[in-house]
């Protein structure tokens, strides 16, 4: 059961989870005028709290446009709903948008996923890697059946991409280091691009190629040949550089919890490594 009117700004709080974290500030202000001369035409969605306090589920650019012009209330619908159903009306409703950045869109589909599979997010992601270890049959164990047909029905629900490219193309970008992740929410720059920027391990040269690429909007062809000529040559690679960037991409690839199968091996020639400089 639902009803319209309307409340003050003070009575409606933001969930604790959000899948949108951050809002152009461009565009906040355009909705922020056309709600200072038209109000706001569509109602948010909200779930009572009790005591007169109410959660945000559906409109948080409504609600702050509102906010940054200083409306005293604002018109909602008002549903009662689950802690579980908000999250989930929430999370399909910002999923759905066109203009939501890779990263929160990435991180929104892990979070849904943990909502309807009752999982964690961290077992989300290694769930979803070990389907795609069952699906290349390199693993022995197999995912639950249940498990697998709650992925495809939430992939089919969401539309336009399916798990097996979302884990391919999606998941990695979490792995990004934090200036790149930045910069990916802002909506800055293409999510192709800033994986290609990514691979450059030295942070201030990392974070001027990345500030170059967005003041100048460089294609990928031209970011791909800028990092070309910032690999060292051969002959300057040393034993030192050899074993940090051996270390650093183990670390990365997380293989024990994304690929025990290669973990294995890893460690087989870890031991014999070992062994060598016992002897």
């Amino acid at each position: 059961m639902e009803t319209t009117t309307t409340l003050p700004l003070e009575a409606i709080q933001l969930p604790a989870q959000q899948p949108r974290r951050y809002f152009d500030p461009v565009k906040l202000s355009q909705l922020a005028e056309s709600v200072k001369h038209n109000g706001i035409l569509e109602p948010i969605l909200v779930r009572p709290l009790g005591e007169s306090k109410y959660e945000l589920v559906v409109g948080e650019r409504r609600y702050r446009s509102a906010q940054q012009v200083g409306l005293a209330e604002i018109p909602v619908t008002v549903k009662k709903l689950t802690d579980e159903e908000a999250l989930q009306i929430s999370l399909i409703e910002n999923l759905q948008r066109e203009d939501l950045n890779p990263i929160e869109e990435t991180e929104g589909i892990l979070l849904l996923l943990s909502v309807r599979l009752g999982l964690s997010v961290k077992s989300v992601s290694s769930l979803l890697y070990q389907l795609q270890n069952q699906t290349k049959n390199k693993v022995t164990d197999k995912v639950d059946p249940r498990s697998t047909k709650t992925v495809n029905k939430v992939f089919e629900e969401l539309g336009g991409m399916n798990w097996e490219s979302f884990v391919k193309n999606r998941l990695p970008l979490l792995n990004l280091p934090s200036d790149v992740l930045e910069v990916l929410r802002q909506g800055k720059i293409a999510y192709t691009k800033a994986k290609a920027i990514a691979t450059v391990k030295d942070e201030e040269v990392r974070k001027e190629l990345l500030q170059t690429a967005i003041e100048e909007n460089l294609s990928l062809a031209a970011i791909k040949e800028m990092l070309k000529q910032l690999k060292p040559s051969p002959d300057r690679t040393t034993p030192d550089s050899e074993i940090k960037d051996i270390s650093r991409r183990l670390s990365k690839a997380k293989l024990w919890e994304q690929d025990p199968q290669r973990w294995e091996k890893v460690r087989e020639y870890l031991t014999q490594i070992d062994m060598l400089l016992t002897e």
